[in-house]
């Protein structure tokens, strides 16, 4: 769960120097508002959006929970309190229900065309997230079902095309796996060759990045053949949309990644009425 102070940071974005609107044309009187959701899908920010209602003295039921499947109409926030708190909250409130419920959304319709097709696929999310926001990017993926991938450079060690410009491939994993015992070292790989270097080298996860599934496909068989499939987690990445990726699910894989959960969100539309 992520802090208060960290939440409390947007609403003071929002409004560094009060409501101006609401300070100007309304009085401190007592309401009550109803969020609702506009479209089906999986909800994720009500822990959220609670927190912060009730932080500025707003009263919360929420009426659902996250990672609940919802429809139009739903109410998912019943609030009571001084219209002038619940207006001040209320952008930043139904902004963090949208976004997270766009990506656990999302997240979700991706699992379920991937995990017909092959049961054991995960579907992960990747670090192309809002700046500020990847706590609650990461946490949305999850309850979309999702695998968040890593929180930041920090967690994991994922040695990409960058860093095989200044050094070799069984080099960067020698070093890798001299530096720790504890985190998985990660390879990107663009050809079958640099596949069986990695997996010959130690790596534990092999991204298979930009490939097309001939490539992706030949690549698994070369692993399969010289007896290094079974060893290594294969990952899939770039370029996999919601079109292509049933095909991609079908080759064998044990993670597809998807930048397009967090770095392109279509927004989950959810709505605020008050009733004086």
């Amino acid at each position: 769960m992520v802090s208060l102070d960290y939440l409390v940071q947007f609403v003071r974005e929002d409004a560094p120097f009060g409501d101006a609107t609401s300070d100007a044309v309304i009085f401190d009187v007592s309401c009550h508002a109803i969020i609702r959701a506009e479209q089906a899908g999986i909800i994720a920010g009500i822990e959220e959006a609670a927190m912060l209602f009730t932080h500025f003295g707003v009263q919360v039921k929420a009426c659902v929970t996250d990672g609940d499947r919802v429809n139009r109409g739903d109410t998912l926030l019943s609030l009571s309190g001084t219209a002038k708190k619940i207006l001040l909250v209320e952008r930043t409130a139904l902004n963090i229900l949208g976004r997270m419920s766009g990506i656990a959304t999302q997240t979700k319709k991706m699992g379920d065309i991937v995990n017909a097709v092959d049961t054991r696929c995960r579907v992960a999310g990747t670090r192309k997230t809002s700046p500020g926001f990847r706590a609650l990017d990461k946490k949305a993926i999850i309850l979309g079902g999702g695998d968040p991938h890593r929180y930041s450079l920090s967690d994991g060690i994922l040695i990409k095309d960058n860093h095989l410009a200044l050094v070799s491939l069984p080099e960067a994993i020698h070093s890798a796996r001299k530096t720790t015992a504890y985190k998985k070292v990660e390879v990107e790989v663009e050809t079958v060759t640099d596949a069986l270097v990695a997996a010959k080298a130690g790596a534990d996860i092999i991204m298979l990045d930009n490939m097309s599934t001939e490539q992706i496909q030949k690549t698994i068989t070369a692993l399969k053949h010289e007896g290094l499939r079974d060893k290594v987690e294969i990952e899939l990445s770039g370029g996999i949309d919601e079109e292509t990726i049933k095909r991609y699910a079908a080759l064998g894989a044990d993670v597809i990644s998807l930048g397009a959960l967090t770095h392109s969100v279509r927004n989950f539309s959810v709505n605020l009425a008050i009733n004086p």
